[in-house]
């Protein structure tokens, strides 16, 4: 099987069990506003559209690298990393995930399990399948997009951290920020 049709079906898999455990979800009692949310989603809108620009078969100037079948799957195996410790965050996370910034009923600091290690975990798992991607592609495009998409990723991690701070206390949220890292395993913390 082609190894192009691997990693698209996987993204194609990732999007529509997102979709379905969306509904799982508790009463959201608390929404940020339009203009908190319109930043990073048109930053992200725009990553996406570059970032899926075809790069099969393509080997013209914006081909930066052509990866052989063995580093194909090695990225396709990254991608599977990625979308597991995504999996693994969004079910240990339950009924408080939501897909915008929001307050969800009962909600409070989840610090065990993969938010141990980085307060935003789905968006790291997300965030190595989109460069594990990029590197399959091996273009310009691909690497664009795949860095607007972390600028937006970024920008609504700290939205949502700004939020949660307010809403569920700033001495409570900082202690858990200077505890754990915000994107990158056991890296750097708050200060």
């Amino acid at each position: 099987m082609p190894v192009g049709l691997v990693i698209a079906g996987l993204w194609i898999l990732f999007i529509a069990s997102w979709i379905a455990l969306a509904a799982w979800s508790s009463k959201t009692e608390k929404r940020a506003s339009l203009g908190t949310e319109l930043r990073y989603r048109i930053v992200l809108i725009l990553g996406g559209l570059i970032f899926l620009v075809p790069a099969h078969g393509y080997h013209g100037p914006l081909r930066l690298w052509l990866v052989s079948r063995a580093e194909a799957w090695i990225c396709v195996g990254l991608i599977v990393l990625g979308f597991a410790f995504s999996a693994w965050a969004r079910i240990h996370l339950g009924p408080l995930w939501s897909g915008t910034i929001t307050r969800k009923a009962d909600h409070r600091i989840i610090d065990t399990g993969p938010y141990a290690m980085v307060r935003h975990p789905i968006y790291t798992g997300i965030l190595l399948a989109i460069f594990a991607t990029a590197a399959a592609k091996g273009t310009v495009l691909g690497l664009i997009g795949a860095l607007l998409i972390t600028i937006g990723i970024w920008m609504k991690a700290r939205a949502e951290e700004n939020w949660l701070r307010e809403e569920l206390g700033a001495e409570t949220y900082d202690a858990y920020r200077r505890k754990v890292s915000m994107l990158i395993p056991f890296g750097p913390k708050a200060v």
